[in-house]
């Protein structure tokens, strides 16, 4: 799956008060062992505390910011690699009584920076859609998640200053270790059981909040830590999720025989052409005709692709009409891409007459079209100026604000951790890797059935073509759990793209709505004053 971008500006004011470090910096102590480079590696954890202040949710939270590693271990004990985060606790309360949330991004290959700066953390990156350049304005962020948890955002191994800790580091790490669902996930438990022993939060209400991989993270993390680490969890927010890759439809067209990705994909593509005026008749109210979208795409559409060959010509055309009505494609387009048009190809065809191409993260941006004779989108047009804005600030604001990295190298994103990948799972109950294409959908359910409290919170954007929402609900709804599990589920849908709260308005509902399921699931009800939870 692609790693994420889009981002618009937010007029955030009042500034975060100044942070005070308690600790030594890094840089200032002598590694373990092995070389500076990317380094310096670090055979024990190691921490730096800062103060600080945010207005959150209306209220004025003082906390504790500790950045460090925790470093984690094979069956013998040796070292195999070290796990980097931010973790951000408010100040003045009974932790045991506080809930505590876990924070990560996706990729596989990206930092939990996007998170950290551009939605939930105490600061807020100011930037915008025209690719401006350094220097980037940092802001109180309003809608930081501190007036309802402590947060601790977690960078996956080989991104941000987490590392792989090999011979050359005096451990025994290797990529295999860490790059794969199954590695992953087993990385993500033992970091987390050995947090909440290091900060003694065994006994907190526990979250996860994980984007795009990170929400298929989620699921097969829950399962783990509740069955191999016994830390049951009191929620899990999914944003930007696909819990089976088998329903992408980015290359479906791969996987032959298999058309349910297209199906789940048309809304989006409706939602999309309804946003750029692209459709023959533009309807007023965009709920009501996705829900009438949704019921054709799993109905007469869906059928006629699986007729297959069978398909009379008469039917085609009939199909291709209607399909050509829903999305702004042509209908003799639609008819020669034989009904199947991936979302690359959607991407790249919807506005190719005014030579601009869709974001897939976001697909009300467009950029200039590279090639008009491609079949396909060939790029991101929100993804460039996004990595610059995001890699400049975190690489700020850890060094100067939290005192951390000194010369080191943080990795906002890795790209060769998405190609080096094994998409192998092995679901619960099962002898061994059961699916080529990654599905975690049984370890939700599973972890869901032995933990029937357990809620989950899915956020979803109608302009995601990474993850079409539509998609994202038709797995929920296929877990293979108890009918009445179901209940456990709630939606929130959003008019907004993969990365929620980068829309001007988003971010504060997205909050809200994040807040209000943390104190509902936890018990944790907001004081006027301001103490407690």
């Amino acid at each position: 799956m692609p790693s994420f971008a889009t981002t618009l500006v937010w007029t955030v004011a009042a500034m975060l008060l100044p942070l005070r470090a308690l600790g030594e910096p890094p840089s200032a102590r002598t590694p373990a062992s092995g070389p500076t480079h990317p380094g310096p590696y670090w055979a024990a954890p190691h921490t730096v505390t800062t103060q600080g202040m945010v207005t959150a949710g209306g209220e004025h939270v003082r906390y504790s910011a500790h950045a460090g590693t925790l470093v984690l271990h094979d069956e013998n004990n040796k070292p195999t690699g070290e796990m980097f985060y931010v973790a951000y606790f408010k100040d003045g309360v009974e932790a045991t009584q506080r809930p505590i949330a876990f924070l990560y991004n996706g990729g596989p290959g990206s930092s939990s920076s996007l998170l950290l700066m551009g939605s939930f953390g105490p600061l807020l990156v100011i930037t915008n859609s025209d690719g401006k350049a350094a220097p980037y304005q940092l802001v109180n962020n309003e809608n930081c998640l501190l007036d309802a948890a402590d947060l601790v955002f977690v960078d996956a191994v080989g991104t941000g200053f987490s590392r792989i800790l090999g011979k050359d580091a005096g451990g025994v790490g290797t990529p295999k270790m860490f790059y794969g669902v199954d590695p992953d996930v087993k990385s993500f438990a033992q970091f987390i059981e050995r947090f909440l022993s290091k900060y003694g939060r065994w006994n907190s209400p526990k979250f996860l909040i994980g984007q795009s991989y990170g929400a298929a993270r989620s699921a097969a993390l829950a399962y783990a830590l509740e069955e191999e680490e016994m830390i049951p969890l009191n929620g899990i927010v999914l944003m930007g999720t696909s819990l089976s890759f088998d329903t992408n439809d980015s290359q479906p067209n791969l996987n032959p025989g298999v058309n349910l990705p297209y199906a789940l994909g048309l809304p989006t593509y409706a939602a999309t052409a309804w946003y750029h005026k692209a459709l023959p008749q533009t309807p007023e109210n965009l709920h009501a005709w996705l829900d009438e979208v949704q019921s054709w795409a799993m109905g007469p559409y869906l059928a006629a692709l699986d007729a297959g060959a069978m398909l009379s010509q008469a039917d085609r055309e009939r199909i291709a009409a209607t399909m050509s009505r829903y999305t702004g494609l042509s209908a003799s387009y639609i008819s020669n891409a034989n009904l199947r048009v991936t979302a690359p190809e959607f991407e790249h065809e919807l506005l190719l007459a005014k030579r601009k191409t869709t974001s897939s993260l976001d697909t009300r941006f467009a950029g200039p079209t590279l090639d008009a004779l491609s079949e396909y989108a060939e790029y991101d047009s929100q993804l460039g100026y996004l990595t610059w804005a995001y890699t400049a600030s975190v690489n700020d604001y850890v060094r100067k604000t939290l005192r951390f990295g000194g010369q080191d190298e943080y990795v906002f994103w890795a790209p060769d951790i998405n190609n080096q990948w094994d998409q192998l799972h092995t679901p619960p109950g099962a002898s061994g890797p059961s699916y080529t294409a990654t599905n975690v959908m049984t370890d939700l359910a599973d972890e869901m059935s032995v933990n029937p409290k357990l809620k989950v919170m899915v956020n979803a954007g109608y302009f995601d073509l990474d993850t079409p929402y539509y998609a994202t609900v038709y797995q929920m709804r296929q877990l293979p759990m108890a009918q009445s599990l179901q209940k456990n589920i709630e939606y929130r849908f959003y008019q907004t793209g993969h990365m929620i709260y980068m829309t001007p308005g988003a971010l504060p509902q997205l909050h809200q709505n994040i807040a209000q399921f943390i104190r509902d699931t936890s018990a944790c009800v907001k004081p006027a004053t301001g103490g407690g939870c």
